[in-house]
């Protein structure tokens, strides 16, 4: 069995306290925080003095393989940015391509930190080896639009997809159900896909009230929000992701409550297409678990969770004109333990606890912004770059080893997407 100690750190507590601790990892999981036994020994000794140590980030909502079209259709509305760029390049899209740009989303997420992302795309077998060879985290879901041809095939290959995969990859691997959207999926369509849901005992990972458009559009057609829709369908039943939900009402936000949605805040993605502000102050005082997300990288376009959070933390105070509005302990639990929640995997991730899944990054704080230190987690939270991502470990497997990739070949992944990226935006 594994076994690797991470000596003389400091560590984020699950308090959000910081301490200098060494911590014991043990095959997948978290031996020991602090007070090692003295008869353990480890395989190998991280050295991580001057090293902030903390859980993995959770990255509750991508399109992974949309890393082929960053800087493809940028500055574009929404629907604009979908219609006239993104679905038609889609469509050329084959499962080596999903793979492959899968794959570099992933060599992105384990360089800045995120040990587990929510994935929504299609050709997810593939997306599924990409995740089970790299060794990451990740919570998948075969996208579905009731509104196109292949919208039956696609709740057919969600229940295999499901079948096959979840809780695959010694358990890295969890599988929801992940139909798009209300205006791609209407309430017929829905309601097929709760009675998948309840038949595999299967959860939903679903973008609700993106837009004002889609909120107004929605009320014209339906006489309600996405968010009571959603209710009266049945979706709210089944245990919810929903990513985005920006235009909400207080009776929305009472119904979320209720029906414990999760949410995916994307403040990044929300800024640059124009979406809106997320009113996360009144989800967080509403008891709504809310974690952070990046979006996919083609209207991001990172996929560098420090930045979420650095993010989530100064647009709500400028939104609010209230500085306390999100304080960085707020910000980083989003991006950890909020995240876990949001992926239901709380008590498995997001903290740096005895028994929890060895999902652990270690920064290096050596670099000048790091200095003085008064306070680690403002630090982190306001001053961190990506770059200073020194060590990840997923599962208890060292995925990133000072800096460096070990389970996916650089050089060989930039050629492929380069090439791939090009072909498809290319007539």
């Amino acid at each position: 069995m594994n076994r690797v100690l991470l000596a003389g750190g400091e560590a984020i507590m699950p308090d959000g306290s910081v301490k200098t601790a060494d911590i014991a990892v043990e095959g997948h999981s978290i031996k020991a925080v602090g007070d090692i036994p003295t008869e353990w020994r480890p395989d190998r000794i991280i050295n991580c003095q001057d090293k902030l140590i903390m859980p993995g980030m959770i990255n509750t909502h991508t399109h992974a393989a949309m890393t082929l079209f960053r800087s493809y259709a940028d500055d574009m509305l929404l629907m604009d940015w979908l219609q006239q760029k993104i679905w038609p390049a889609e469509a050329k899209l084959t499962a080596d391509d999903v793979y492959w740009g899968t794959l570099l989303a992933i060599a992105e997420m384990i360089k800045t930190g995120t040990t587990t992302f929510a994935d929504m795309y299609f050709f997810m077998n593939d997306v599924a080896k990409a995740v089970e060879e790299s060794g990451i985290r990740a919570v998948l879901a075969r996208g579905m639009a009731g509104v196109a041809p292949t919208g039956a095939q696609a709740l057919d290959e969600s229940e295999l997809f499901f079948r096959d995969w979840h809780g695959a990859a010694e358990g890295r691997i969890s599988v929801m159900l992940g139909p798009h959207a209300p205006y791609t999926c209407p309430p017929d369509y829905l309601s097929k896909v709760v009675d998948l849901a309840h038949k595999l005992e299967a959860e939903i990972h679903i973008h609700l009230s993106e837009t004002d458009r889609e909120v107004a559009d929605c009320k014209r057609q339906y006489g309600k929000s996405p968010i009571l829709l959603m209710r009266d369908v049945g979706v709210l039943d089944c245990g919810v992701l929903a990513a985005h939900c920006v235009h909400l009402s207080e009776e929305d936000i009472a119904v979320m409550a209720e029906k414990n949605v999760r949410v995916a805040h994307n403040p990044g993605s929300n800024m640059k297409l124009a979406s809106g502000i997320a009113p996360v102050p009144a989800l967080l005082k509403a008891g709504i678990c809310v974690g952070l997300g990046t979006d996919g990288t083609a209207s991001n376009n990172n996929l560098d969770m420090l930045e979420e959070i650095r993010l989530s933390a100064l647009l709500h105070k400028m939104e609010t004109s209230d500085p306390t509005a999100i304080p960085a302990s707020v910000a980083v639990d989003m991006a950890t333990c909020q995240g876990a929640r949001a992926l239901a995997m709380e008590g498995c991730i997001g903290k740096l606890e005895p028994g929890y899944r060895a999902d652990i990054i270690a920064l290096d704080m050596k670099q000048v912004h790091w200095y003085p230190r008064h306070d680690r987690m403002s630090l982190l939270a306001y001053a961190a770059h990506a770059s200073d991502v020194h060590t990840v470990l997923v599962d208890g497997r060292i995925l990133l080893d000072n800096r460096q990739l070990t389970t996916i070949d650089e050089e060989r992944l930039v050629h492929e997407v380069q090439k791939r990226g090009m072909r498809l935006v290319n007539a």
